[in-house]
């Protein structure tokens, strides 16, 4: 890369996190923090950052008319798309996201690792596996589904929901779980027997428990948010927030995007307007908070995601996208080529 290309390069990475900076700043009330979430769930195998970019920009493409809904259906890279039989409708302009810069590396049988260059051959006695550097990121672009045109799309399964009923095997799933984390799941008759709460978590009991007298979706709402809660907010744990609304929020968020994942209707919940919480960590600044706290939210309900064997809406990929595979290191020989970047 020669001192332009460098020099272009780092102005459309200043510019996107400009666009970022802009994005969450707008995350004024309660209300638009609700559909960033919801957009994420749909989109939740991308960081929140840029699930939060592919939302601005899907608004934008909507509001010019490039795009028939302010929602994508799905979204992937210009040679992700080819591999699945489609291609960019010529003029199409992509979305710009933060994707990992990535370097090779390789190890020795004796267990020593060297970093190598570009193109580097490793030594025959040498396994090779890409990783991605800490905090490095370079400018890549995506586009939805709605852009592109060719084979068409399998249809996916969706989760049919009635209003206010659970996705089925969702509380069995979440209650094992909580188990797991070494905690008892207790049913409670009524508010009144955890001090007026909807679910309660006593970590130094190491029970979780959920008032009975509710509908089945508020109950699960309640477990999945207790469930957040007992991951997320152990105390002693450096990584808790100081601010109590804001543990409140993540565990609130958790529920809400692991309940869109399954197609629930989350137009019930309540969420404090932003600036009450966002405000509230001494040094802090408002926008590095909600990035933060959103970026936990999404790994978190991820996390409870990726162990349910339940149905869920798709995560933002076409089908057939497979943008991380197993990677098995391999005795590599000297002419082995460079392993490609992936994004995320």
């Amino acid at each position: 890369m020669d001192a332009k290309q460098f020099a272009e390069r780092e102005a459309r990475i200043e510019a996107l996190q400009a666009k970022l900076s802009d994005s969450v700043a707008a995350l004024v009330t309660g209300e638009d923090w609700q559909r960033a979430i919801a957009f994420a769930s749909r989109f939740r195998s991308r960081s929140f950052a840029n699930s939060l970019l592919i939302y601005v920009q899907s608004q934008e493409a909507f509001e010019a008319g490039r795009m028939p809904t302010p929602t994508p259906q799905f979204v992937a890279g210009y040679h992700q798309w080819l591999s699945l039989g489609r291609h960019v409708i010529k003029g199409q302009a992509g979305f710009m996201i933060f994707a990992p810069v990535t370097a090779r590396f390789a190890t020795s049988l004796d267990g020593d690792t060297r970093r190598l260059a570009p193109a580097e051959p490793a030594h025959t006695d040498e396994t090779v596996e890409s990783r991605h550097l800490r905090g490095k990121f370079r400018p890549t672009y995506v586009w939805p589904a709605e852009l592109t045109e060719g084979d068409p799309l399998p249809l996916q399964p969706m989760p049919q929901l009635l209003v206010g009923e659970a996705p089925a095997g969702l509380w069995d799933g979440v209650a094992d779980q909580i188990r797991d984390l070494g905690f008892e799941v207790r049913d409670v008759p009524n508010a009144a027997a955890i001090g007026g709460a909807n679910g309660l978590t006593h970590f130094g009991e190491r029970w979780v428990a959920v008032r009975e007298d509710m509908d089945s979706l508020a109950r699960l709402k309640s477990l999945i948010h207790e469930r957040a809660h007992a991951s997320l907010h152990q105390i002693g744990d450096p990584d808790v927030p100081a601010h109590r609304g804001i543990a409140e929020v993540e565990a609130e968020a958790v529920a809400q995007m692991v309940l869109d994942a399954h197609g629930a209707d989350s137009s019930a919940y309540t969420v404090p307007y932003v600036a009450s919480w966002a405000t509230s960590v001494p040094g802090r600044d408002p926008i590095q908070v909600i990035a933060s706290t959103a970026e936990r939210v999404r790994k978190t309900a991820v996390g409870i995601l990726d162990h349910l064997d339940t149905l869920q809406v798709p995560s933002g990929d076409p089908p057939g996208l497979h943008r991380y595979p197993a990677q098995r290191p391999e005795r590599t020989a000297p002419t082995a080529a460079p392993a490609l970047a992936v994004t995320r």
